[in-house]
């Protein structure tokens, strides 16, 4: 009896154990492939930032510039 309990647990062990895992492993990759929503909010808060950012720099270096003209060269 025991003999026909050990082929189906072969089978398995051999085509559907690594079948699933391969499936479920794949499963986790693709959903890690991608952002979540908190994610896509967080890369866009901080792309929001990196542009106000950017903008800050700009008029800062406008008054600088108006301010100490050779700011620039010293900075070097």
């Amino acid at each position: 009896m025991s003999e026909m309990a050990f082929v189906p647990a072969i089978i398995f062990l051999v085509i559907v154990a690594p079948v699933w895992i391969i499936f479920h492993y794949l499963t986790k990759w693709r959903i890690a492939k991608t952002l979540s929503a908190d994610d896509e909010r967080m890369l866009s808060d901080l792309w929001h930032s990196a542009s106000q950012m950017e903008d800050r720099i700009r008029q800062l270096e406008k008054i600088l510039d108006a301010e100490a003209p050779g700011w620039r060269s010293k900075a070097s």
